[in-house]
């Protein structure tokens, strides 16, 4: 009986491993189909929709992406939009990923290369509507480059294009003498190539120190350009960049050591930023901008710099409709000024974002700006202590002049005074005391239409795992509810 229990068992045992056998050799077979079903299902998808999936991520890796099917290996010859990267070399504040110098020439030729193959192989009868083009500043690279571009621009017809020009070394690790050469270098590439920078749109350049004139002179070879950004470029310390350009609607400046950007003549310009300036004096002169109606100030304000009175900053753009002002976690550097002076530079003002403000000050000093703003319609204010991008030593920050916090005093010009058109209050870093429902309240009592207010926890940055566990212990827990 034992024995035959024991060859039941036995064959109980085999026939089940012989039905699972059978499971595994159908599941197998049926994930393999499935695999292949996918594979064909992907290459087998009209060419205006695989092209259209390919447009829209990095074009080496759509190329990677071409290169495994044979049906789609012609794809990369009918693309309209183009955008080469040969990484990020971060500047002063750039969080970007650092690359050796292996990895930027290595990436620097393949932009080159595959920038060359695609632009001279490529079907002329299909337009180029977008081409971005972001690569190291190296005279080879920029050659080959340029004469691709060059050679597209002249012989079919191309949309927007843009250049992001950045340098081998990050401005931390440039030297005065490093800053020159690259300015140099560049304008030797604007210089061999004049038709390819008339056709740009978009124009970012990092990390050069230009001659008095350089700046204007690459202005008036970019006929066609809508977008200038220059991130650690000036043309010397405490030297003084006149802006005048036909076509421009935006600007961007990051840093660098000029004294003052005079916007003398840009009559299509509508956007401008300007993140931290280094002047003792206003840093920005409005001359002739009749369209500007978003303006971005990002500061971190110290004791000797000058306090901004927006009624004399802006007192030739009447048509402000977009206000942003970050103070980077520190001093308040604006002048809370009476109606009066201020209501004739913002009347038409819509929009107002107040970022980074010093947590635990009083923020009853913004309702100066409902005071002379009667068309505002949403008011933002963000407040933090934005430890990441803050100066934490002792020593360091007194050497360079930063304060202690203090409340702003403000005081209404009119007690009684109503606000007609806010609509949107929208607070960040709202936490439940008395300073936040003060001014809650406050906001409420002087205004008559306030339909929507919302508030939110503080910003949360991805940096702030990697603080000290010094700075840590500074940072106030959330009480948000």
């Amino acid at each position: 009986m034992k024995n035959k229990g024991g060859g039941g068992r036995r064959n109980k045992s085999a026939r089940n491993e012989a039905a699972a056998g059978g499971r595994r050799r159908r599941n197998k077979s049926a994930h393999n189909g499935a695999t292949a079903g996918d594979g064909d299902r992907l290459s087998k998808l009209p060419n205006d929709i695989l092209l259209n999936i390919l447009e829209r991520v990095d074009t080496l890796d759509a190329i990677r992406t071409c290169i495994l099917s044979k049906q789609m290996l012609n794809l990369p010859t009918m693309l309209s939009q183009f955008f080469l990267s040969a990484g990020s070399v971060p500047g002063h504040h750039d969080k970007a990923r650092v690359l050796n110098r292996g990895e930027v020439f290595r990436t620097n030729n393949a932009v080159a290369r595959v920038t060359d193959s695609i632009l001279c192989t490529r079907n002329p009868k299909i337009a180029i509507t977008k081409l971005k083009i972001r690569f190291v500043l190296m005279p080879h690279v920029s050659l080959t480059i340029g004469r691709s571009v060059a050679h597209a621009m002249a012989t079919q017809k191309v949309g927007a294009a843009e250049f992001e020009i950045i340098t081998e070394k990050a401005y931390t690790d440039c030297s005065p003498a490093d800053l020159v050469q690259f300015a140099n270098q560049l304008n030797n590439f604007v210089g061999a190539f004049p038709d390819v920078f008339a056709g740009l749109r978009r124009l970012w350049l990092r990390n050069m120190r230009f001659a008095e004139l350089d700046i204007a002179n690459i202005l008036s070879t970019c006929k066609l350009l809508a977008s200038l950004r220059l991130t650690e470029c000036d043309s010397g310390i405490d030297s003084v960049l006149q802006v005048e350009h036909a076509q421009l609607v935006e600007l961007e400046v990051d840093y660098g050591e000029f004294a003052r950007v005079e916007l003398t003549c840009l009559s299509k310009l509508q956007r401008v930023s300007y993140n931290n300036w280094y002047s003792y004096e206003d840093p920005l002169y409005f001359g002739f901008v009749p369209q500007l109606s978003k303006l971005s100030l990002t500061k971190t304000g110290v004791r000797w710099e000058k306090t901004l009175e927006l009624s004399q900053l802006l007192a030739n753009v009447p048509n402000i409709s977009n206000l942003h002002l970050d103070f980077q976690s520190e001093k308040i550097w604006v002048l809370l000024e009476c109606p009066k002076l201020l209501t004739p530079v913002l009347g038409k003002l819509q929009h107002v974002n107040l970022d980074n403000l010093p947590e635990g000050c009083d923020l009853a000093w913004t309702m100066f700006i409902l005071e002379a703003a009667p068309t505002l319609e949403e008011l933002c204010v963000a407040v933090r202590d934005h430890w990441c991008i803050m100066l934490t030593d002792e020593e360091a920050w007194k050497k360079n002049g930063y304060c202690e916090k203090a409340d702003v005093n403000w005081k209404p010009c009119a007690p009684d005074f109503k606000h007609k058109n806010l609509v949107e209050l929208t607070i960040y870093g709202f936490q439940p005391d008395d300073s936040f429902m003060r001014y809650i309240r406050c906001v409420v009592d002087h205004t008559v239409n306030v339909t929507e207010i919302s508030l939110y926890d503080r910003k949360v940055c991805g940096s702030r795992g990697n603080l000290d566990p010094e700075i840590k212990v500074k940072v106030c827990p959330s009480r948000y509810p």
